[in-house]
């Protein structure tokens, strides 16, 4: 077979061509190997693409081996589009979570837009309807121009292209910490049911079969995203990187999904891919890849949207909305008659083989011919030393009995920091989306976690999105711990059986010795976390260089869980319903002050151990809140988490989100502990739990049973009594009102002088 020929106009290969292309001399030196000869222009574009972190985890994949894949119930783990586990009756749930946070820094509304479509396309290629998604979102402090504007147009594109789309948001989180102040991070989550046998995955199979693109034409725009997002930012980036930023059509994007899953259920087809990171490039060799074939395509035959497009931009435009299809032979009329029903566009652009290469032509002329497997599952990998760094091993040691004083005011205390935009109400954020299209939810965003039914069953499933940043910051392995069983806690207290994780790993520049070591040990806690919950990760994304001028975010390596509802009727809510239930406090009150919110918001620190994790305890845990929820002895559980007890007593008295009056609560703590950890501290492995007071002693009873400490410390309340809670030195009274003012007006007032803001030079 004839080796390409460089094209007309294309640059010679140089030195600094093939640095500008995010590839070391060690790598372009594995490229003249496995060639045999010096790469073309449009060969070395797809090195560099495929061989990115975004696309090859070169600098991950050794660690991610690591993590537990497999449990009886996972039909698809990693490797695919999204993971795949059963959920009994026949269904299976794909889900998965990406992350699309150097986009989102450029250009917020499209960079988040795209994300949301990209994940949806992620699901839906499985053979899955997407039910639901979810989002994880970090920011800078909201005193900034900047992120205000930067939060505004993520929550407003994540916002437009789900509610257009159709696909009911159940939940998410978000966060305001200077350790953002770069570096947004814009995860998004999505959830998909399907039956079980209509599981379709991402092959090429079948030589002489059709390689077909579907659905938008190709553009100019997102060329070399894998690429961008692989590299650091810096003050230059905004204007220098926007055209490599993706335009979403959530329009398209709907008619796309519809198209899809009528193509795969029509037989004509044998495999699917989105054309997401790398486009068309990464789309037809992974596929080629998974089947152990090859595939030809010539880039002539590819729908384009603008005139004099090379090859080398076609095969890496990240133009949103495309799909390649491997159709049967002599099926490509069905395929056309499918798409043409829902107003797109399905043309040929190429057939598998049994040569094992990516082999690519314009207009017949040969412009590359790669093996595939180098492209996939031989891209280097590599293993990186890792030391902490001597900041945090200060930081983290630094001592803060100091600020375990009471505050001269500690009722303004408690209402500024439920004010604090890390712990007041979402509520702005989620009434900008449709939690409840396609009738489904029946717990939406504002709780634990959120519920969505299987239609036609009795049966639910649970979602959640966790992380503290702050902790893996001063302790990745513990802060990994953390977000593993804090996850799993939010599904617990809605009644849902923790059954398998996603990720997304929001890291700096792995080649820089603390930030690997960040990682190895985040990646370490979270194998541990995830072994002893029985919780498999099938899937996820990896986002290194999260970094802007040399300064890295927190290490953020979030959570996607979801979990198994036997019977919707017994979700339970995470707020107090009854006046004269009994609110018990499952688990032990701690001394943990370090990286608490509280230290953040009120003393401007990031330091001290952050909470320990015990997992024997957490499992502990879990089992006793599940037995109380199915045995229906318990109204309401929340969990214990960020901003301590006093803000899960606000939160529970408020509900979600503020349809009422609330109601009110009398607790009185006697703990051998000063106010400020007892209220505010932040220690693991806590519920809070309300019952008729008939039942608290048997509630206690149960607790013990799964050897979980119980005890009465409360009751609900009138609402006319507020907030009442008394502990060995402090008596405070709060009217809800007053809680109310500062718990849902938080984000409405940060974000007051909003309307015109423009981003900051």
């Amino acid at each position: 077979m004839t080796a390409p020929l460089p094209r007309s106009g294309d640059p010679g290969i140089t030195d600094a061509l093939v640095a500008d292309h995010g590839l070391s001399p060690e790598e372009y030196e594995l490229i003249l190997e496995i060639l045999g000869r010096e790469p073309t222009f449009t060969e070395l574009g797809v090195f560099s693409a495929m061989w990115s972190e975004h696309c090859g985890y070169k600098n991950s994949k050794r660690l991610l081996k690591l993590l537990p894949t497999k449990a009886p119930w996972v039909i698809q783990g990693p490797g695919e589009n999204a993971g795949v586990i059963d959920v009994g009756g026949g269904y299976a749930l794909a889900f998965k979570i990406e992350s699309h946070n150097h986009p989102s820094a450029v250009e917020p509304y499209q960079g988040a837009a795209t994300g949301v479509g990209g994940i949806l396309r992620d699901i839906f290629t499985m053979g899955a309807r997407p039910i639901a998604t979810l989002n994880s979102l970090r920011f800078g402090d909201l005193d900034s121009p900047r992120v205000r504007y930067l939060f505004e147009g993520v929550v407003k594109g994540v916002g437009d292209y789900g509610n257009c789309v159709g696909i009911p948001c159940m939940g998410g989180e978000v966060a305001f910490d200077r350790g953002y102040e770069g570096n947004p991070i814009v995860n998004a989550m999505c959830l998909g049911l399907m039956r079980r046998d209509d599981l379709i995955l991402g092959t090429a199979e079948g030589v002489g079969n059709t390689l077909m693109a579907v659905g938008a034409r190709t553009g100019r725009d997102g060329i070399h995203g894998a690429t961008f997002a692989s590299e650091e930012l810096s003050e230059d980036s905004d204007e220098a990187s926007r055209p490599q930023v993706q335009v979403g059509d959530p329009f398209t994007e709907k008619l796309l999904l519809e198209a899809s899953l009528e193509l795969i259920k029509s037989g004509h087809i044998v495999g699917i891919q989105d054309m997401g990171a790398a486009g068309l490039t990464s789309s037809a060799s992974e596929m080629a890849g998974r089947a152990g074939n090859g595939v030809e395509i010539d880039t002539s035959l590819v729908p384009v949207r603008e005139p004099g497009m090379t090859p080398y931009e076609i095969l890496l435009s990240e133009s949103q909305e495309r799909m390649l299809v491997v159709s049967k032979a002599g099926h490509e009329d069905g395929v056309r008659g499918i798409l043409e029903k829902w107003e797109l566009e399905a043309e040929v652009i190429g057939h598998v083989t049994d040569t094992g290469t990516f082999r690519v032509l314009e207009d017949g002329t040969p412009v590359a011919d790669i093996p595939a497997r180098p492209l996939t599952d031989a891209c280097p990998t590599y293993e990186r030393p890792g030391e902490e760094g001597a900041e945090v091993r200060e930081l983290r040691t630094a001592d803060l009995s100091v600020y375990a004083d009471p505050p001269k005011d500690l009722r303004a205390t408690c209402l500024e920091l439920l004010g604090s935009p890390n712990l007041g109400s979402r509520q702005w954020i989620y009434e900008q989306y449709d939690t409840t299209v396609r009738g489904n939810t029946v717990a939406g965003p504002g709780g634990d976690g959120g519920v969505v039914r299987i239609p036609g069953t009795k049966r639910g499933v649970a979602a959640t999105t966790d992380c503290n940043g702050r902790y893996t910051y001063l302790n990745p392995r513990n802060g990994a711990l953390a977000a593993v069983a804090e996850a799993a806690r939010n599904l617990i207290c809605v009644g849902a059986l923790p059954t398998a994780i996603t990720n997304n790993l929001n890291f700096g520049n792995p080649l820089k010795s603390h930030i690997y070591y960040q990682f190895r040990e985040a990646v370490g806690g979270m194998r541990d976390a995830c072994a002893f919950f029985e919780t498999p990760v099938t899937g996820g994304n990896v986002s290194f260089y999260n970094e802007t001028d040399g300064v890295a975010i927190y290490p953020t390596p979030v959570i996607g869980m979801v979990g198994i509802v036997d019977d919707v009727d017994q979700v339970t809510p995470h707020d107090f319903q009854e006046a004269g239930d009994a609110i018990l406090l499952l688990g032990t009150n701690g001394n943990d002050l370090g990286g608490s919110e509280y230290l953040y918001r009120i003393h401007d620190l990031v330091a001290g151990e952050p909470p320990r994790v015990d997992l024997a305890g957490e499992r502990a845990l879990q089992h006793a809140v599940l037995a109380l929820v199915r045995s229906e002895m318990i109204r309401s559980a929340h969990d214990l988490s960020e901003g301590g007890l006093f803000v899960a007593l606000a939160e529970c008295c408020l509900g979600r989100p503020r349809t009422g009056p609330g109601v009110g609560a009398s607790v009185s703590l006697e703990d051998a502990l000063k106010d400020v950890p007892l209220l505010f501290g932040e220690t693991q492995g806590r519920v809070l739990v309300s019952c008729p007071a008939d039942q608290a002693d048997a509630v206690r009873s149960l607790a013990g049973d799964h050897g979980v400490p119980a005890r009465l410390v409360g009751s609900v309340e009138s609402t006319d009594v507020g907030l009442r809670i008394e502990t060995p030195s402090s008596s405070l009274r709060f009217g809800l009102e007053e809680l109310a003012s500062a718990y849902f007006g938080a984000l409405p007032e940060a974000m007051g002088q909003l309307s015109s803001v423009k981003a900051a030079s």
